[in-house]
Order: C-alpha cells, then sequence, then structure tokens
C-alpha cells in the first residue's frame, strides 16, 4: 500500500467517524430540542417523550433542520406559545452544541 492509499484510507475513516458523529449528535439534539418544547407546550411525562420521539422522526422528512423547526414552530402556533423561528433555530443550535460535547465526552 502506497503513502497516498493510506492517506486516502485515513480521509475516509475520518469522513465515516464524523458522519456518524453528526448523525448522532443531530438524533440527540432533535431529542433534547423536543423535550424542551414539549415544557413550552405543557406537556409531561410520557407525553413529552412522545412528543420529544415525533421530533426526531420528523427530521427524516426532509433535508436539513427546516422539517424539525417547522414542526415545532406550527405546533407551537396551534398552542399559542410565543417563539419565533429565529428562537426555535438559536435553542436548536444551543443543544446542537450541548449533544456533541456530550458525544464527545461519552455520555
Amino acid at each position: 500500500m502506497t503513502t497516498f492509499d493510506k492517506r486516502e484510507e485515513g480521509f475516509e475513516k475520518q469522513f465515516a467517524l464524523d458522519e456518524e458523529l453528526r448523525f448522532k449528535a443531530t438524533a440527540r439534539r432533535n431529542k433534547l430540542v423536543g423535550l424542551w418544547a414539549a415544557e413550552k407546550l405543557g406537556l409531561t411525562g410520557a407525553d413529552a417523550e412522545n412528543y420529544a420521539k415525533s421530533v426526531v422522526i420528523a427530521d427524516f422528512e426532509e433535508q436539513g433542520d427546516h422539517d424539525v423547526l417547522g414542526k415545532i414552530h406550527r405546533d407551537f402556533d396551534a398552542k399559542g406559545v410565543a417563539q419565533s423561528e429565529h428562537q426555535i433555530s438559536r435553542t436548536m443550535t444551543e443543544f446542537m452544541e450541548k449533544a456533541v460535547a456530550d458525544i464527545k465526552a461519552g455520555r
């Protein structure tokens, strides 16, 4: 195996690890933001957990974060919760940072 092949293999492994981290962090972020949104919606216990799961599932509808943001914003509007898309997006960013840190820390 040449040096070039070894470097290429190393890059491929790093890419796979980065993608796995991104997937795990996004799923964790979505659960955290779902629990946050559930609290704002007045949901507790199993209802809050089910809502958080629905937010995680909503992320598979389309590419990017628009599906999660849109779901939460629509649900907030339906229940009269005053949160702008910007506020929701900012919260999603904060939870992503927490999710990445937790995963890197092995939590």
